[in-house]
This record gives C-alpha cells, sequence and structure tokens, in this order.
C-alpha cells in the first residue's frame, strides 16, 4: 500500500479553502493533518478576512484538524513576512511535511511566488482547484452543502449590503459583471461554517459592519507610500454551545 503524503494546508477560513480541503480529503494521495492560518495579532483575527480568532478556533474544532498559526504584526513588511514564513515553514519541514496545499484557482503570478518560496525547503505545493471555472466551483460548492458568509468586501467593487450576506444562487446571481463569482481577485472574503469537512455546524451570530483602509504593504522599507484600499468588515460572534 502506497504511503500518503504528509500534508499541511494553508488555510483562510473561507470557502475556497474548504473545497480544496474536501477535494484533498478526498483524494488518496494525501494526509492533510494540519492547517496553517496567519493572524493579526494586533486585532487577533484572520488575516484580510478579519474574522475573530475565537471563530476560528471553533471552525478547525469542526473539522477536527490541529491549526498552526502565523503570528503577524499589525502592519507587515515583505521582509518580515518572509522571515516569520521561513520560520514557520523550517519548524514544519522539521515535522516531516514535504506537502502544502493552496485554495488558489488561476492567478499565475501567486501561484508562481508560493512555489519559488517553498522549493527551498524541498516542500511541493498542490492546488486542488486549479484552472476550475469559478462560477462552477461555487456551484459545485452549493451543491454539496457546503455553506458561507461574506465577511469582507472591497468597497469599491461591491456595495456594503453585500458584507453579512450568505453565499447562495441568488448572490451568485447578484455579483456585477466586473466581480469574480469566487471572488479570486480579493473582491470579497468568506467565512465557511457547515459542509462535509465538518463534525458539525459552527454557531455565530451577526455583528456590526467596520469600514477601514489598509495600504498595500511595501516590498522594502526605502519604498514611497503605497495606495490605500478600502473594505467593508462584518464582524462575526461565536456562539457557545
Amino acid at each position: 500500500m502506497t504511503q500518503k503524503l504528509k500534508t499541511y494546508f494553508n488555510w483562510s477560513s473561507g470557502k475556497d479553502a474548504s473545497l480544496a480541503l474536501y477535494h484533498l480529503q478526498k483524494d488518496g494521495k494525501y494526509q492533510v493533518d494540519r492547517l496553517l492560518t496567519s493572524i493579526n495579532t494586533h486585532h487577533n483575527r484572520v488575516s484580510m478576512h478579519g474574522l475573530r480568532r475565537a471563530l476560528l478556533e471553533k471552525q478547525v474544532e469542526a473539522i477536527g484538524l490541529p491549526c498552526t498559526t502565523i503570528e503577524l504584526p499589525e502592519e507587515t513588511s515583505m521582509e518580515d513576512y518572509n522571515r516569520i514564513m521561513t520560520r514557520t515553514v523550517e519548524t514544519l519541514r522539521d515535522q516531516g511535511y514535504a506537502h502544502t496545499a493552496f485554495g488558489d484557482i488561476f492567478l499565475e503570478d501567486l501561484r508562481s511566488y508560493r512555489e519559488t518560496q517553498l522549493e527551498p525547503f524541498g516542500i511541493q505545493c498542490s492546488f486542488p482547484l486549479w484552472k476550475r471555472n469559478t462560477r462552477a466551483l461555487l456551484e459545485e460548492f452549493l451543491d454539496l452543502g457546503f455553506k458561507a458568509v461574506v465577511v469582507c468586501i472591497k468597497a469599491d467593487l461591491l456595495d456594503v449590503s453585500f458584507a453579512g450576506r450568505i453565499i447562495d444562487e441568488t448572490f451568485l446571481d447578484n455579483l456585477p459583471a466586473n466581480v469574480d463569482p469566487c471572488g479570486e481577485h480579493g473582491e470579497f472574503h468568506t467565512f465557511c461554517f457547515d459542509g462535509p469537512i465538518f463534525k458539525h455546524p459552527v454557531k455565530f451570530t451577526i455583528g456590526e459592519k467596520v469600514y477601514r483602509e489598509y495600504r498595500a504593504p511595501k516590498d522594502d522599507e526605502k519604498q514611497e507610500d503605497t495606495a490605500s484600499m478600502g473594505f467593508w468588515f462584518c464582524d462575526l460572534l461565536p456562539v457557545d454551545d
């Protein structure tokens, strides 16, 4: 019997990661036994998604896998990010991981960056959703019984009313033509709270909506200030069982 490939999964807490993990778990090649998630330590939330750490913990408990967190400062330069990631990946490699997986779909530069960064550690990358049609992916997500809620949107592309919406066929039909059905360009982010990878649904209530602006990270300290981007976040509050 062929030994499965010991794999950690880069976990965002959203729909694409959930669907990619589902396919990996169905694939007999991989033994996915750890999740890896970036946390903004200043806000104590999942990076970019703005999800509370407490809700992430409930989510990974419902999945049944341990989660390693990458603890990042409030504003992270690429230099700081690469240094922290190097330390984390070295630890994972020393624990026997030679494979990792991502929920990316079609961004070639992002895939190339990930593969280039991990190659020196001898870690191979898998992309279970790669080059799939994004509308078909979201339809498959719903057909499989997954459920997700929108937790973050780019304010220049989507109206604030999209924040806090449950992903369904109506949501898909309401998206503007310039927004990818899976938000692959960062147009929106989600929190997945139920589906076939979960032992039970993750309970939460909808909190307030908050608008925030961020500057794109600098490549180095000498770089001129980068442009700011506006986002609406919908806070989700964990509910105890």
